[in-house]
């Protein structure tokens, strides 16, 4: 089923003038080639960002897995990077699927992973190099099927002239279902319109912008987001794995040629998180918490191990500490895994108890750094974000890694959080140097601490969606603040870049009006925005001047609880009223914080 003819193309006249040419061209160990004549459809897995990152994620393995061990062709296609787009479009050559250069408008499903609202100029592109038209609305009856899921999918409607139809939750029992139901209709005569009409109706966590419509108001907010159909759901409910122990893992994960973000085994033991952190939208929309077996985890890290032969293997979660059976977990991964020269990294931890126990757990494995995430460091502050944690714990956990050969410790911040004071920024100085002169208590030497500070932006479906997002002043004003705290050598203290945070707090709070803004960047050229070396801000707050889109209206705004924001048609598990309640309660903190100072 390869298409040679524009392999070829390819080969010969594109990639000789572009740098990593290896990760265009796919035939990767474990990789998946299929006649597309023998099976039921075709699905090509799309990933909006570059293969470096988009082959480290565990999600596409794991749907490229379930997909290919069934009755479909299921293939891998991400965001070229400049020169390869240009290339293209030079010799007038469609964007196509690793596996069997097959354009994207020949499949019969194009599924995007949504990981990061930055991203979003990336589907556009994607979209347009592989010859599908643009916005949704212009595709006929049997087009390409364009539906979109994950984390960056949560408030839809940026992308909602562009996408078919968003999956809404797990995507290991949602996506089959899509693809066989549009497959079925395949040659019915049907039209578009009647046939993502039909899945909607069936599907109660499949949302299909067209048949929605938000209403808005003379002060610009929304007043209801009206359905066009009564056959479709009012709102969307998302699909959830019961049985997370008995979804396979992909055990014959594909091993790139190039370098990755993350070249390692990686293994997902525990889907949720038990805390209920007001600032995390993951801990609200991975909800209930399931786990995987110790068996299950170590039988298929084996497996995994033996078909490609990776060094070290990662066990991922939320907070992978938080698993109820963390120690014989890790005690039986490093019996098995050590003796092989395999280290296990964890890389989510959280600050309790366990983190004592974990070096001594992990015996020989990792001594490179360790990383944790306190993301503030006074108790007050923990309380109003709720991520109760002790700091005797986090000194003593790092005591005892320093002692046990770990030489370096990296923590995770944020600033700009509701109610955040000077003091709150002086504790992440305190604490990164705290743990500094720790180091050199237990082994003679300033131990080397990295803070990572990033720029907090509200998201949709947490208890802070109705807040505003502090302003490019303020954040500027707080990295220069922490900069100039810092005394120790040994400590560093890092800063996420400020425009981006500024445009990811636009796209993240943004409505479909939005959209026709995020078109016209593409169309001047925005492409890969996550990447500094691409991101060209003063571009999009250009195109928004443009555009007549009001900035701060949409990031920097406090909302009234009652008011309609755009993703209200998507629920959670807990609903509305649950993060309504959290806010009211996060707003009484905050004014006993402020009256305390």
């Amino acid at each position: 089923m390869l298409n040679h003819e524009l392999k070829n193309l390819v080969l010969t006249r594109v990639l000789p003038t572009v740098r990593t040419p290896g990760q265009y061209v796919g035939g990767e160990l474990n990789s998946v080639v299929k006649d597309h004549a023998t099976v039921r459809g075709t699905v090509c897995l799309a990933f909006p960002d570059t293969y470096a990152l988009g082959m480290s994620h565990h999600g596409l393995q794991v749907l490229y897995s379930l997909l290919n061990a069934g009755e479909w062709a299921c293939e891998r296609v991400f965001t070229p990077l400049p020169d390869l787009e240009a290339g293209l479009r030079e010799h007038g050559l469609p964007l196509y699927s690793l596996e069997t250069f097959t354009p994207l408008r020949d499949f019969d499903v194009l599924g995007f992973s949504l990981q990061y609202e930055i991203c979003d100029t990336n589907v556009l592109t994607m979209l347009d190099l592989g010859g599908i038209r643009l916005r949704a609305e212009d595709r006929g009856p049997e087009d390409t099927l364009v539906l979109a899921g994950g984390p960056g999918g949560q408030n839809p409607e940026l992308l909602a002239p562009f996408i078919d139809l968003f999956v809404i939750g797990d995507g290991e029992p949602s996506l089959p279902v899509v693809c066989e139901l549009w497959t079925g209709m395949k040659g019915t005569g049907l039209s578009r319109e009647e046939k993502l009409a039909r899945i909607a109706a069936e599907c109660p966590w499949a949302y299909v912008p067209r048949f929605y419509e938000p209403i808005y108001g003379e002060n610009g907010t929304i007043v209801e987001i009206r359905r066009l159909r009564e056959d479709v759901p009012a709102s969307i409910r998302p699909c959830v794995i019961q049985d997370l122990d008995g979804t396979p893992l992909p055990t014959r994960p594909i091993v790139p040629f190039v370098e990755t973000a993350h070249d390692r085994i990686a293994i997902e033991i525990m889907r949720g998180c038990p805390w209920q952190c007001r600032f995390c939208q993951s801990t609200v929309i991975k909800r209930p918490l399931r786990y995987r077996t110790v068996e299950t985890i170590v039988r298929a890290a084996l497996e995994t191990y033996e078909n490609t032969g990776y060094d070290e293997i990662s066990l991922l979660s939320l907070s992978t500490s938080d698993y109820p059976d963390f120690e014989e977990l890790v005690t039986r991964m490093s019996e098995v895994f050590t003796p092989l020269g395999v280290k296990i990294s964890l890389p989510s931890l959280r600050i309790t108890e366990t983190l004592k126990k974990i070096p001594a757990l992990l015996q020989e494995g990792r001594r490179s750094g360790l990383t944790l995430a306190p993301e503030v460091a006074r108790d007050d502050m923990r309380e109003q974000i709720r991520k109760p944690i002790n700091n005797a714990d986090l000194y003593e956990g790092c005591a005892e890694a320093f002692r046990r050969g770990w030489r370096k410790v990296k923590l995770y911040f944020m600033c700009g959080l509701p109610g955040e004071r000077k003091a709150d920024l002086d504790g992440i100085v305190e604490m990164a140097e705290t743990i500094a002169r720790i180091g050199k208590e237990v082994t003679g030497r300033y131990a080397d601490v990295t803070a990572a500070v990033s720029n907090f932006v509200p998201k949709p479906h947490t208890p802070y969606q109705w807040n505003g997002m502090q302003s490019r002043d303020y954040f500027h004003w707080a990295h220069r603040y922490l900069r100039n705290r810092v005394k120790l050598r040994s400590v560093s203290v890092k800063y996420h870049d400020v425009e981006r945070s500024m445009l990811e707090g636009i796209l993240t709070r943004g409505d479909r009006r939005v959209a026709a803004a995020v078109e016209e960047a593409w169309r001047r050229g925005a492409r890969l925005d996550a990447w500094t070396e691409h991101f060209d801000s003063r571009l999009w707050w250009k195109t928004f001047e443009d555009m007549g889109i009001d900035v701060p209206f949409y990031s920097h705004r406090e909302r009234a609880v009652d008011e309609v924001l755009p993703w209200d048609h998507i629920h959670i598990k807990y609903g509305r009223d649950y993060l309504a309640k959290e806010q009211n309660r996060s707003v009484v903190q905050l004014e006993a914080m402020a009256g305390a100072v």
